[in-house]
């Protein structure tokens, strides 16, 4: 998929600094280690995607898989597998580089992430908002959903945290 002089492409171990460094500055009270990337990769590479330029920077990066409703990962833990319960496609982070917000770049890419889940048969996509986000996710058809417990396990994201949910 290709938004101007960048392409969303598929994730690789290579990437991997440089998604910690675009994680450090897109979420600084979210801080999450190379490991926690690193460990998702390994688990869903299918839902691991990075937004690079033709020097191969990154500039952006997506981590999203198969979890269950009306819960959340704690952050910056890793998982020893995923659940074999699970119902949804988790959209763990997303996240640009300063230099490269506000170009477009990250619509499509929840789109293709949507028609994926949808084709492989998962009905829902939920993710956290933070950093005020929950109006913009709010554009991309995500609503709040307010599960038994939720609040208490959102502690750890922030007082601003939302936990939302997309029909697919």
């Amino acid at each position: 998929m290709t938004q101007g002089a960048l392409n969303w492409h598929a994730m690789t171990e290579s990437h991997l600094d440089g998604v910690v460094e675009v994680a450090r500055l897109s979420f600084p009270d979210h801080p999450e280690e190379r490991a926690c990337f690193s460990n998702r990769l390994e688990l869903h590479p299918q839902g691991c995607f990075v937004l690079g330029d033709k020097d191969g920077g990154v500039l952006g990066y997506m981590v999203a898989y198969p979890w269950t409703r009306g819960s959340a990962p704690a952050l910056n833990a890793l998982i020893p597998a995923l659940p074999g319960d699970a119902d949804l496609i988790y959209l763990h982070d997303l996240a640009l580089h300063p230099d490269a917000r506000g170009g477009g770049h990250t619509r499509p890419v929840v789109e293709q992430l949507a028609d994926q889940a949808r084709a492989d048969g998962w009905p829902v996509l939920a993710l956290v908002a933070v950093n005020d986000a929950a109006a913009y996710w709010g554009r991309l058809g995500f609503v709040e959903e307010s599960p038994p417990g939720m609040v208490e396990k959102l502690a750890s994201y922030g007082a601003d945290a939302r936990y939302m949910v997309r029909l697919l």
